[in-house]
């Protein structure tokens, strides 16, 4: 099987970004769906009558993948940046929210869970399914991380 998924990569990998990035008109979101079509490949491990089947297998699967990006967009947008700071009035509001937004994930999470938010350090262990040592930990990380930040300024 694992020769099958490999042929099947070469063959038709460009095939299917092709169709992809028509469909979704971004290189990573074709990237990631071509990706997420080969995954499927590999999860299903469907049988085919020949390659023109495997071909249009691989195509449906594209471009339902494609489609299903296209509604996960549409009912998520994104929200600029630029909206988010301007949603804070003062100057220096700005200025921190840009700092907490290039501290890692798991640091800025609970940063802004505990002081934006107001959840004590059990509740926010409760939402990210994490021990109340590991917020802790990440806290004092967080809180280190911006302090080295605004020391450089």
């Amino acid at each position: 099987m694992e020769e099958d998924i490999r042929e099947a990569v070469l063959k038709y990998s460009d095939m299917l970004y092709k169709i992809c990035i028509v469909i979704l008109c971004d290189e990573q979101d074709a990237q990631d769906a071509v990706q997420d079509t080969f995954c499927r490949y590999m999860e299903k491990k469907p049988k085919f009558r020949d390659s023109e089947h495997e071909k249009a297998w691989l195509i449906k699967v594209a471009t339902n993948i494609s489609r299903d990006m296209i509604r996960f967009k549409m009912r998520h947008p994104k929200v600029a940046i630029e909206e988010i700071e301007n949603s804070f009035a003062a100057p220096q509001q700005r200025e921190t929210l840009r700092e907490l937004l290039a501290l890692p994930v798991k640091h800025k999470t609970v940063l802004y869970l505990h002081y934006v938010e107001g959840y004590c350090i059990k509740e926010i262990a409760g939402i990210l399914e994490i021990s109340e040592g590991a917020v802790k930990m990440r806290l004092r990380r967080g809180r280190e991380q911006m302090k080295l930040l605004w020391e450089e300024e």
